[in-house]
């Protein structure tokens, strides 16, 4: 089939890798415009765009899809179907209807469950056990479409939300592959969500990063994991008369009396910070500027003894 794929993200690659596999015609690639990125702010393709390039494919990078010039592009190409997967900026009515087969989406989630921008990591912060990747026939709404496949996979205690990213990364690729063939021979169904169970995973933002010790163990290791290894959950500490942020990638939730120390105290020499319950032990953690390190690294070059509050 002539497909028009459009994704930005790691996330997206191996979709797109699978697409090309399975012997379709990969006709246009759509992703997000260069954005600055690193030390020097310079300009960068997204991974799509670099794997695309790489394949030979043509790469398109509009603004917005709103516009009339914009809208014409994409209905000339004259695609069988378009294949949404972390694209990153909204189709609206005339641009789904354009393709003969309509336009798939790839979500991370069990839908209605985490609709929206951040589905992995709203997960994980939420403490749910299982978690999954479908394919969605695209609607106006927010991810509203009927699901037409799915595939589910266990979160464990202490998976963060890079290892379900790549869980789901590598499970989603193989799934709209076979979704793709199911169309073409015309076997694909699609059945309407739920309407009882919708929740919505708004985009993660800077202020909610910042651990909060008055929450029970569980819900502050669960935060820590849910935000490693990005954005990152963090705290402050004074070191040489200056607060000095630390993110933590990795805990360990730990029982502790509900009387023993206030929260975000540290209990002993080892990281163990008092929650509001019980307490958890931070095991991996990383520096303003440095490498993420193991506690016992991280404790050689800045020891924190039993008693300190951190902030």
């Amino acid at each position: 089939m002539r497909i028009i794929f459009m994704g930005t993200p790691d996330f997206s690659v191996p979709t797109l890798s699978a697409l090309l596999e399975s012997g379709h015609e990969v006709i246009a690639v759509y992703s997000q415009p260069p954005r600055p990125a690193g030390r020097g702010k310079k300009d960068r393709l997204s991974p799509v765009h670099l794997f695309a390039q790489e394949a030979g494919l043509e790469v398109r990078t509009p603004v917005c899809l709103r516009k009339l010039e914009a809208r014409k592009a994409f209905e000339t190409l004259q695609a069988d179907v378009a294949i949404v997967v972390a694209y990153g900026l909204i189709l609206g009515p005339k641009v789904l209807a354009a393709p003969k087969h309509g336009c798939f989406n790839l979500h991370g989630s069990l839908l209605p469950r985490w609709r929206g921008a951040a589905p992995i990591q709203r997960a994980i912060m939420a403490g749910d056990k299982i978690s999954g990747v479908e394919v969605m026939r695209m609607e106006t709404g927010l991810d509203t479409g009927p699901v037409c496949m799915s595939t589910k996979t266990a979160i464990t205690p202490n998976m963060n939300a890079g290892e379900l990213h790549d869980d789901l990364m590598v499970r989603g690729a193989s799934l709209m592959a076979e979704a793709l063939k199911k169309l073409q021979e015309g076997s694909l169904s699609c059945i309407e969500q739920p309407v009882e169970g919708i929740t919505y995973a708004s985009k993660i933002e800077k202020s909610e990063t910042h651990i909060d010790w008055n929450k029970s163990a569980s819900q502050v290791h669960n935060h820590i994991r849910g935000l490693s290894p990005f954005p990152g959950a963090w705290f402050e500490i004074e070191v040489k008369g200056k607060n000095e942020r630390i993110k933590v990638l990795s805990s360990e939730p730990d029982k502790q009396p509900a009387d023993k120390g206030c929260a975000g105290q540290l209990l002993d020499d080892q990281l163990l910070v008092a929650c509001s319950e019980g307490a958890v032990r931070l095991v991996k953690l990383q520096r303003a500027g440095k490498r993420p390190m193991k506690s016992v690294d991280f404790l050689r070059g800045l020891p924190i003894i039993a008693g300190k509050n951190l902030k």
